[in-house]
């Protein structure tokens, strides 16, 4: 899965890109029409890879760019003509510049690396399945008001969750959607929380809501079901209990459905646009979407990249939507001038790189107007893993720390939730930050309706508790290196941003 591997109206359509431009610095292109040759019109001798079209949002512009693409040998998938991006397939190994050539195109460009049969490797590390013989000892430990795998989930504690769910557990009103490997919405402890209307499948770049297709293809998509217990697990008597207990949780599920489990943009941007229609109110995004770690805006590829997936989460923005984004689990320091990327592309061979992260994004986290979360342990800490960076790092969440080892009965640093087929399970990573992020996000809307995104942001940060900058060298793993280096106060600094959030202050 992404991160864990080492994140109506056409009224509206216009601000949006309006605001991309301005926020990323994209000029929109200038390109007259090109004469098209007839081996670009015709040619199909190259791999069929998906595309990304982006283009002004008036009608004539959008029907004229979609001839251009039958011209050039284009087969449309979806048009999105709110925010103007087209998804496209295409085996013309001249299509995006072909593309980039027409009038109306701001910029497009190819969403993989490998053909759209093939299939690329992710690592994601064992999650720690709690087996059935130690979740009923768990049970039997369980004190009276907890859930039965609760005294485990010392995370709800150190953000104050269990005495948050006794003063308000969230509204039914507010919906976070769990965009990622899908989720298992007949698990006993998210059927109660679960929004059917709401939830869609959109790999591919079109969304499919035919019943249960939000849901993961196998036990192994395991990633989007333990973010939704995290988020909303209800206190029902039975596992675990999420953060914000009594709000509702829908599945847009964007990673392919075999082994690779790659988030490609073209399905990003229909989730976003689909959480966007369907009254969404929170989105979590624990993933950085495929195939490039960070995607640089001197290639006309990742630009075209860039640009789709900020239309559409802009767009969601606008439409009342807030979305929070994982930082990356790379220790990364994303203020820095210079990082190695030896990941990317990850959908077929990498090739190590050095990158500037002001001009390289991880998208979606460091678009605009997300909310980018890091994560700590047990101890308050920032997680040896977890990237960081001043002026990026808006807040932090328990996103669990094996080397941070806490006193409860499994003595496991990492984050209990739900699992595929009934089951629990550890997992760590920003992507487990995230939705702890998420969910507090979700309570203060549930105490703030009317709240604007920027509001909801606003908020988040003013109840977070900030520890400060270690007092000594940052040493994650204990191996006597200095591993990062937190610059800034005790209000905001790049470890925390203005601090870790805080559930129980958020309902009061």
């Amino acid at each position: 899965m992404a991160h864990l591997r080492s994140r109506r109206g056409l009224a509206l359509a216009v601000p949006v890109i309006l605001s991309l431009t301005a926020s990323l610095g994209l000029v929109p292109a200038t390109a007259s029409a090109v004469p098209l040759t007839a081996r670009a019109a015709s040619a199909t001798d190259g791999p069929n890879l998906a595309y990304v079209v982006n283009t002004r949002t008036d009608h004539d512009t959008i029907e004229s760019v979609q001839r251009a693409i039958a011209r050039n040998g284009g087969t449309i998938i979806a048009t999105y003509d709110k925010i103007g991006v087209i998804v496209v397939h295409s085996a013309n190994p001249d299509f995006g510049a072909a593309m980039r050539a027409v009038r109306g195109v701001q910029s497009a460009g190819a969403t993989r690396t490998a053909p759209l049969s093939a299939a690329g490797t992710t690592d994601e590390g064992a999650v720690q399945v709690l087996s059935k013989a130690a979740a009923a000892k768990a049970e039997q430990r369980a004190t009276a008001g907890q859930e039965p795998l609760e005294a485990d989930q010392w995370d709800l504690r150190a953000i104050g969750a269990d005495k948050a769910a006794a003063i308000n557990p969230g509204s039914r009103s507010v919906t976070v959607a769990i965009i990622d490997t899908g989720v298992d919405d007949t698990h006993p402890d998210i059927a109660p929380n679960f929004s059917a209307s709401q939830s869609a499948n959109c790999v591919g770049g079109k969304a499919d809501t035919t019943y249960g297709a939000w849901r993961p293809v196998d036990a192994a998509h395991y990633h989007g079901t333990h973010v939704a217990g995290e988020i909303a697990a209800a206190r029902n008597g039975i596992g675990v209990a999420g953060v914000a207990p009594g709000v509702k949780v829908a599945s847009i599920t964007v990673a392919q459905p075999d082994s690779t489990q790659l988030f490609y943009p073209e399905s990003v941007v229909c989730a976003f646009v689909f959480a966007a229609d369907h009254g969404i109110e929170i989105t979590n995004n624990s993933y950085y979407v495929d195939p490039w770690l960070y995607n640089c805006m001197d290639d006309p590829d990742q630009r075209a990249i860039v640009d789709a997936v900020n239309r559409a989460q802009l767009y969601a923005q606008h439409k009342g939507t807030l979305n929070v984004a994982s930082a990356g689990n790379s220790n990364d320091d994303l203020d820095a001038h210079a990082l190695t990327d030896d990941s990317s592309p990850d959908d077929s061979t990498a090739t190590p790189r050095t990158v500037d992260p002001h001009e390289c994004f991880d998208v979606p986290t460091q678009l605009p107007g997300v909310v980018t979360v890091s994560a700590v342990g047990f101890n308050n800490t920032k997680s040896y893993y977890s990237s960081y960076g001043q002026g990026v790092i808006d807040v932090a969440g328990p996103g669990g720390d094996r080397y941070q080892i806490p006193d409860t009965p499994s003595q496991n640093g990492r984050i209990l939730s739900t699992l595929p087929n009934d089951q629990y399970g550890f997992l760590q990573g920003t992507s487990m930050a995230s939705p702890h992020v998420a969910a507090v996000a979700a309570l203060l809307k549930s105490t703030h309706p009317h709240a604007t995104p920027a509001r909801l942001l606003a908020l988040l940060k003013a109840e977070a508790d900030n520890p400060g900058c270690p007092s000594g060298p940052y040493d994650g793993d204990g191996d006597g290196v200095v591993d990062a280096t937190c610059v800034g106060g005790k209000h905001v600094n790049g470890f925390y941003g203005s601090g870790v959030v805080d559930a129980l202050r958020a309902v009061k």
